[in-house]
Order: structure tokens, then C-alpha cells, then sequence
């Protein structure tokens, strides 16, 4: 018979901080954090981001002084979204392959100034396009699912020659990971390492992203390209195809509304998994903290745990920028 109360007391592994310490699994580090920004043309330019408290949107001077700071912090990496003068913008996104927008000149940037960063780039089409959609538009109205394959390659080629480590595609078009792959290794860019945004939802959580990349659609939605978040089996035959199409590594995104399909895809791969905590979920945490509602510090850490806990090998978080603020607290008991 298995022994129970009163011989089992699970207290007695918890009752001190000491014990504590010895049993808990510890906070993910900084190495396994990967800062989202937001670059802009214009160097100097460090403009707040209202829906997002803390975050901007930076001309590459004003972001490799503000890099500082995290890259001390010892963070894994820097993701570069990149936005274009509005006058750039046109109906197929070609400025996102201009080798002089700001993205390119980002990564080049940050490269030089901290070669040892990893340094992701998203790959899409929406805040380029005036129509604000992440490929070219058909007659219908509906994305051109090939041509945006074709563009994506485009800008991913030019990111890679600009000297980013990862590629990350984001506009879930079907046969994009493949197109990249093909593209990348024909320009000579064989180790450029590509994570595919592969099980990205059609959230209500994105709000505050659009607000800070100006990429709203301007007509429709992006249901017709975005996962369900009704419908999990798609959602996960959707990192299966990445993953066979050449994916490095995979995503999933939102991280905290989709805990569970986390879960999931880390029992069906053996692929590096990450996971976006997004625009919406910081800003949750940050109005509950503003109202009185819980502790910012403790609550960001929980849920920093919460998602490796639920298998994500690196967590792509706003967090990553104030991690003297959030990480390094007084709270030894959470991270030993």
C-alpha cells in the first residue's frame, strides 16, 4: 500500500525558502529571452509606444544605446521588426527588401556593435504593404499565397545578407518555410538558422503589437491565413509541415493563452521551440499591476515560468528589456 498522511507530509519539501530552493525548477535565464523591437527610419528616433508602457520605436542609434542594458543583462537575442516611411508602403511590400530600410540597417548595426547577439528578424509583408495585409492581394481581395512565398524569400535573402543569425516568417502562408529554405540556401545563406512563426493563432492579443508596427489591416482580417484558436489539430499539423519543410526551429504564438498546444507540440518534436509572449499579455499584466491588482514583478516572473514550464526552449517577450526590473528582485524564493 502506498504510504499516505500522516506519514507523507508534502509540506516538509516546501516549509523553508532553503528547501525551496533545492526542489523548485529554476526561472529561464536571461540567455533564453529574446527581445521584440520596433525599428524606424530616422537614427535618433525613440518614440513611446502608448499601448505598450516601456517599449518604443527606435531609430538604430537611439536602440544600440538602449541595447545596452539587456545585452549586460546577458539576453539571447534582439527580434527586429522593421517599419517603413508611410510614403514606402505600396500593394505588394517590396520596401521590406530594400537593403537600405530600416531593418537591414538594423541588424547590420547591431551586428557590429555586439557580434555575439543573436539576432532574429521577423519576415512579412504586412507593415509594408498599404493595404496592410501579408502578402499581395488577388482581385477577390484574398492574400496571393504564392507571390507572398516569393516576396518572403525576398526580404528573407536580404536579412540574411545583412548579417541576421535567424529568419523567422510570420506571415502563415502555406509552402513559405520551403520557399525560404530554397531561397536562402541558393543566395549562400546555408546557415542562416529559420524559426517559422509555425503555430501562430488569429488572436484577439495582438492589439498593441499593431498599434507599435502601424500594420493594421486596413480592410478584413487575417483569419483566412492565421490558425483558429478553435481548431488545435490544424494549429499543430501546421508546425508538422514547418518542421518538414526545413524549419530550425518553431514557434508558438500567443504563449500564454496557448499553454496547452505548447505542451503539446513539445511531446510531437524534437525541434527548439519558441514561444511569443505577445504585445496583449504584456500589456494585461502591466494595467493589472497600474490598478492595484497584483505585483508586476511577481506576476512576470510566474508567467515567464509558466511558459518554459509548458516546454518553450526560448520565450520571445517584451520583459527582455527590463530585466533589472522584473528578474533581478529582492524575491529569492522564486529565483534562486
Amino acid at each position: 500500500m502506498t504510504a499516505g498522511y500522516p506519514q507523507v507530509r508534502l509540506r516538509r519539501l516546501r516549509l523553508t525558502a532553503a528547501r525551496r530552493r533545492l526542489f523548485d525548477a529554476p526561472m529561464p535565464g536571461p540567455e533564453k529571452l529574446v527581445w521584440p523591437v520596433f525599428v524606424r527610419p530616422g537614427d535618433g528616433a525613440r518614440e513611446p509606444i502608448a499601448s505598450l508602457p516601456g517599449q518604443y520605436r527606435y531609430g538604430v542609434d537611439a536602440l544600440l544605446r538602449d541595447l545596452e542594458g539587456p545585452v549586460r543583462a546577458g539576453i539571447g537575442g534582439l527580434l527586429v521588426f522593421g517599419l517603413p516611411d508611410e510614403g514606402r508602403k505600396d500593394d505588394t511590400g517590396a520596401e521590406a527588401w530594400n537593403d537600405r530600410a530600416a531593418a537591414q540597417r538594423a541588424v547590420r548595426a547591431v551586428k557590429r556593435a555586439y557580434p555575439d547577439l543573436a539576432v532574429f528578424t521577423d519576415v512579412c509583408l504586412c507593415a509594408y504593404t498599404r493595404h496592410g495585409h501579408c502578402g499581395p492581394l488577388r482581385p477577390d481581395g484574398q492574400v496571393d499565397n504564392d507571390a507572398a512565398c516569393a516576396a518572403l524569400a525576398r526580404v528573407a535573402v536580404s536579412h540574411a545578407a545583412a548579417g541576421a543569425d535567424v529568419v523567422a516568417p510570420s506571415a502563415m502562408m502555406d509552402g513559405q518555410v520551403a520557399a525560404l529554405r530554397q531561397a536562402l540556401d541558393e543566395a549562400g545563406a546555408a546557415d542562416t538558422l529559420l524559426m517559422s512563426y509555425s503555430t501562430k493563432f488569429a488572436s484577439a492579443m495582438y492589439g498593441p503589437f499593431r498599434e507599435a508596427e502601424q500594420s493594421a489591416p486596413q480592410s478584413g482580417d487575417r483569419r483566412g491565413y492565421q490558425a483558429s484558436t478553435a481548431d488545435l489539430r490544424t494549429a499543430l499539423r501546421e508546425s508538422a509541415l514547418d518542421e518538414a519543410e526545413g524549419a530550425d526551429l518553431l514557434m508558438v504564438k500567443p504563449a500564454l493563452f496557448y499553454l496547452d498546444v505548447l505542451a503539446r507540440l513539445r511531446e510531437r518534436t524534437a525541434l527548439p521551440i519558441a514561444a511569443y509572449n505577445v504585445s496583449g499579455e504584456y500589456a494585461m499584466l502591466v494595467a493589472a499591476a497600474e490598478r492595484g491588482m497584483g505585483d508586476l514583478r511577481a506576476m512576470v516572473r510566474e508567467s515567464l515560468f509558466a511558459i518554459r514550464r509548458a516546454g518553450a526552449d526560448l520565450i520571445l517577450t517584451y520583459w527582455a528589456s527590463r530585466l533589472g526590473e522584473i528578474l533581478e528582485g529582492s524575491d529569492a524564493e522564486v529565483r534562486p
